[in-house]
């Protein structure tokens, strides 16, 4: 028995580890003839204090979203892949499961084992960790770059 995915989440925070996952979901999505979404979380949960010395900040970190997702967006297109975008504003670790996934009905979610954000993953735990244990489906975290 084979499981045949139908709508892949694949979770994208701007790092080397975000674009191999998302090469491995374009070949996911081509295998089982699946949909893709692309998704972003801007994690707003230290804006208040942060907003407070700097008032661009989140217009900056939006423009980035956008500017990564467009990015991904281009390389599923020249693959083949529809894919669509989300952003949405929160901590990555709620939003990637219990908004995206729920709201987009994802099958399977994929992810780097590590992303831009170091000192989080030593202080509470990495994002990819919470995304396997909080997941309504199945995970894929991707380590290598390698093609298989």
């Amino acid at each position: 028995m084979t499981m045949q995915y139908k709508k892949v989440l694949v979770a994208v925070d701007g790092s080397k580890e975000a674009e191999w996952a998302l090469k491995k979901a374009i070949e996911v999505c081509k295998r089982n003839h699946a949909e893709l979404v692309i998704g972003h979380v801007i994690d707003t949960r230290n804006y208040p204090t942060l907003e407070a010395y700097d008032m661009t900040i989140r217009d900056r970190a939006e423009e980035f979203a956008g500017e990564i997702l467009n990015k991904y967006k281009a390389i599923a297109d020249k693959e083949g892949i529809q894919a669509v975008t989300e952003i949405e504003l929160g901590s990555p670790k709620v939003k990637i499961t219990k908004s995206m996934a729920v709201k987009h009905n994802v099958d399977l979610i994929m992810c780097g084992a590590t992303g831009l954000n170091a000192v989080e993953r030593f202080l509470i735990g990495s994002v990819s960790e919470n995304i396997v244990r909080t997941s309504p489906c199945d995970v894929l975290i991707i380590r290598s770059e390698k093609e298989n």
